[in-house]
């Protein structure tokens, strides 16, 4: 039966089993993080766009992952640290709206973004005298504006049909407004918004992982056939980019387990924790990962400070 009531807000109900301490022991938790955040992808765009020597492809695409981080990160966690400080519960149904966007085109541009780095590894090691050809600056370029506009507009019309359900209810069992359980609260039929649902996850999920297991396939099957020098060089450079999807992955998939089967019990903490890894765990992961596992990048950062030690 349809529910003529207009809401115009919606409940976050995931804060209220959580104890009073241990509110302020994640606002802190959060605030570190989020700092932590906001420095290291920063600072690693600022490496990257500043040195020459990272003028490549490969860095160009890590520029484009580092700042999807600060946009993810940035739809979450301020919101989390308002509603944990001022103790509500209750956010705007635009906002909800807004964030939904957000940290769903986040995802959306993770997955597209290590596709096309996958791609670009595959061409560096299958193909590496044609490399500088097939990888232009121009390609490049029109790689990573696709992937943004095209996960934007994907979403977008996913959020139109939305905008056009009537709730019957406004209280959703998590810390951020998720757009699976928000249809679930529609009086109205919702056959095209699920429709049109699977199949934005099909473009944007499952055929960038399609395309990233047929990429790291034919790399491993350069690799066991060529010198051991050529197989270390090929890990160094994959080994990252192998250990953020699967982070990643992982994350989004007990993520949708748990926001889809109701009857999974678990302490409301680790609920709360289960539902943001995928969106916390990977900002911080990937500077730690590139940062420290490139020796291009670590050896610029290196020489970025020795100058202004030098300085100094």
């Amino acid at each position: 039966m349809e529910n003529d009531t207009n809401f115009t807000s919606i409940r976050l109900t995931g804060y209220l089993n959580l104890e009073f301490k241990m509110k302020y022991f994640l606002f802190a938790v959060i605030t570190v993080l989020y700092s932590t955040i906001l420095f290291a992808n920063s600072f690693l765009i600022g490496v990257i766009c500043s040195a020459k020597a990272l003028h490549k492809p490969m860095y160009v695409f890590l520029c484009s992952l580092f700042v999807n981080e600060l946009y993810g990160s940035t739809a979450l966690f301020p919101s989390l640290q308002v509603n944990l400080i001022w103790n509500s519960n209750e956010i705007s149904l635009i906002y909800c709206y807004l964030q939904i966007f957000c940290l769903y085109t986040y995802a959306m541009i993770e997955f597209c973004n290590l596709a096309v780095m996958s791609f670009d590894r595959y061409v560096s090691i299958c193909y590496p005298l044609q490399y500088n050809r097939i990888m232009t600056p121009f390609r490049v370029g029109v790689l990573i504006v696709l992937v943004w506009s095209y996960c934007f507009v994907q979403f977008f019309i996913l959020l139109c049909f939305n905008f056009k359900l009537q709730l019957c209810g406004n209280i959703i069992e998590k810390v951020w407004c998720d757009n699976y359980l928000l249809v679930k609260l529609a009086c109205s039929k919702t056959s095209l918004n699920n429709t049109y649902g699977i199949y934005v996850n099909v473009m944007t999920a499952l055929i960038p992982l399609m395309l990233i297991i047929y990429s790291y396939t034919r790399i491993l099957k350069i690799c066991l056939s060529s010198t051991k020098e050529a197989k270390q060089k090929a890990l160094s450079t994959c080994a990252p980019h192998i250990i953020s999807l699967l982070n990643f992955s992982l994350g989004c998939f007990f993520e949708t387990i748990q926001s889809r089967f109701d009857n999974i019990r678990m302490p409301a903490l680790l609920r709360v924790i289960v539902s943001v890894y995928f969106l916390m765990c990977q900002p911080v992961l990937n500077p730690i990962l590139y940062g420290m596992r490139l020796k291009n990048i670590r050896q610029v950062c290196k020489n970025l400070v020795a100058s202004k030690v030098g300085i100094t």
